[in-house]
């Protein structure tokens, strides 16, 4: 449910559809919402929230890309910061919706500033990537010389960036996990055969408490994050091995959800010694991608919170 809080007293007022104003717009209020939600509210940061359906008391929007009305805009608050959750995905859709938005915002249309969120997975270079790193954005961003065509939420994403300049910013999260998303859960799905497993490499993830720390963090410095994209990691490089042998080894060395003769332990042994990995973690070099997180939380002052994934 979305609550309007007073700067001024910290109070939570009672859920209230379509403010006039507010700190932080989320378009979108989908997972990461209940991390988010609270520790607006904790800053006494004033915020508004869309879902399609307008359910929970947020403001019912649906982003059509084809369209050139403004009246969808037009019942969504004025906003300092707008957050996108959705994708946007190819050329023109960035446009769309910012150019939308002022027109039906005219009062704040020059000083509005944005963040879209998107994934680490269009970077795509086998070894380490940073926020200078290229990505699979074609023309956009600089794409990897081997990567395949380009990745259209990448397109769009640097189209943000070129239209807003200062005033935009993209936050590419890794992997999202907390509250019922647990990564251990994941095993059954990535993973179907010894095969699966052994190209399995570097895991990288984000608690949703640290992606709410991360979007609390660019609305109060914006000015050293805004005109760049930056990837968002809790700062470690998980071994998919290595997660595979403790969550697939207890009990009976099966996952729960996979089908039967899935026998993970005994997998990542077998590979261990026909790869002649030492022991586990592997060394960065034997991961293929790994990603380099720290700019962005030096940037903004602050680090995650959450430890080390269970």
């Amino acid at each position: 449910m979305t609550q309007i809080t007073h700067p001024t007293t910290g109070a939570a007022a009672s859920p209230t559809p379509g403010p006039k104003s507010v700190d932080i717009l989320i378009l979108g209020a989908g997972w990461s919402s209940q991390f988010l939600l609270p520790l607006l509210t904790q800053h006494n940061l004033t915020h508004a929230a869309t879902t399609r359906t307008g359910h929970d008391s947020t403001i019912p929007f649906t982003f059509t890309p084809g369209s050139t009305s403004v009246e969808p805009y037009a019942r969504l608050p004025s906003a300092k910061t707008v957050l996108i959750t959705f994708p946007l995905k190819g050329p023109g859709q960035s446009e769309t919706l910012t150019s939308l938005y002022a027109r039906a915002h005219e009062d704040v249309a020059a000083t509005t500033r944005w963040v879209q969120l998107g994934s680490t997975g269009i970077f795509t270079a086998p070894h380490w990537n940073d926020d200078a790193s290229p990505h699979d954005g074609g023309g956009g961003g600089g794409a990897h010389p081997d990567a395949p065509a380009a990745n259209p939420r990448a397109v769009a994403e640097d189209e943000l960036l070129a239209l807003r300049g200062a005033a935009a910013c993209v936050l590419n999260l890794a992997g999202l996990y907390g509250g019922e998303r647990q990564p251990r859960n994941w095993i059954a799905r990535v993973a179907k055969s010894k095969g699966d497993v052994k190209g399995k490499g570097a895991l990288h993830l984000v608690h949703g408490n640290d992606v709410a720390r991360a979007v609390v963090g660019v609305v109060g410095k914006f000015e050293a994050v805004g005109g760049k994209r930056w990837i968002v990691t809790d700062l470690r490089v998980y071994d998919w091995w290595d997660l595979i042998m403790s969550w697939g080894g207890q009990g009976t060395g099966k996952v729960e959800g996979a089908g039967e003769g899935m026998e993970y332990q005994r997998w990542v042994v077998e590979l261990i010694k026909e790869e002649g990995v030492r022991a586990l973690p592997r060394e960065k070099e034997a991961l293929g991608r790994v990603l380099d997180g720290r700019g962005f939380w030096e940037a903004i002052g602050s680090w995650p919170g959450e430890g080390r994934v269970a």
